[in-house]
């Protein structure tokens, strides 16, 4: 099925909505993970992103959504001078992932205050993302609701303890998905809500014993 947004493609400041839209809401997620705007950023671009990103403002779209800027903001052009004068350190390399990578796509590294989370983001056309991988853990991750991520204890239970502070908080879940390394290790859980789940929801869950980290991303595209 072909949407009006996959025609006329998303609002936004530059030239291409795979190197520009998608990859500022790519950035928009990132930064979400770690509470705020990263103090230090390594953004390894793979594919045409390497190749042709430059050019189509890859990386000016990428350091602004790190820098909280949504994909129509003007400061996108100048978000590579906004983040030298903030002192920010975000490093940009050419590398190559894997065969089965698309083509749009991009290894983030970032750290705030001491936080720090490793994440593989594609920009799929049309602004439309997806992120892959969570601090090693396979994920799908497409920022078009929004969405509660978190790291716990693989323990029986656990699953049916969260949805149901959701529930008591009023939070319709539109989908869950649950994925780990190893049996009996951490569990890493995206969970896409109907509504914002708000802090009360976050906080009850944080105060799980067995959650380790909680984050609540607010939804950067449709």
């Amino acid at each position: 099925m072909v949407s009006l947004l996959d025609i006329i493609g998303p609002v936004m400041v530059g030239p291409s909505s795979s190197h520009t839209a998608g990859a500022c809401r790519i950035g928009l997620l990132v930064r979400g993970l770690v509470g705020g705007t990263p103090e230090r950023a390594r953004l390894e671009l793979h594919g045409s992103f390497a190749r042709t990103g430059e050019g189509h403002g890859t990386d000016k779209a990428l350091a602004g959504g790190l820098l909280g800027f949504r994909p129509d903001d003007e400061r996108l052009r100048d978000a590579l001078d906004i983040m030298e004068r903030e002192g920010l350190d975000f490093r940009f390399e050419k590398t190559t992932l894997s065969d089965d990578a698309h083509p749009n796509t991009v290894r983030l590294t970032v750290e705030r205050a001491g936080q720090t989370a490793t994440v593989i983001g594609s920009s799929l056309g049309a602004g439309r993302i997806r992120l892959t991988e969570i601090d090693g853990y396979p994920v799908e991750l497409t920022g078009s609701l929004p969405t509660i991520v978190l790291v716990a204890a693989d323990q029986p239970g656990s699953v049916a303890r969260i949805a149901g502070i959701l529930a008591e908080k009023q939070v319709n879940l539109a989908t869950m998905r649950l994925t780990r390394k190893e049996r009996g290790g951490d569990a890493f859980m995206v969970i896409e809500c109907d509504e914002p789940p708000g802090d009360d929801a976050r906080e009850a869950i944080a105060d799980l014993d067995w959650v380790h980290w909680v984050r609540a991303l607010d939804k950067v595209g449709g």
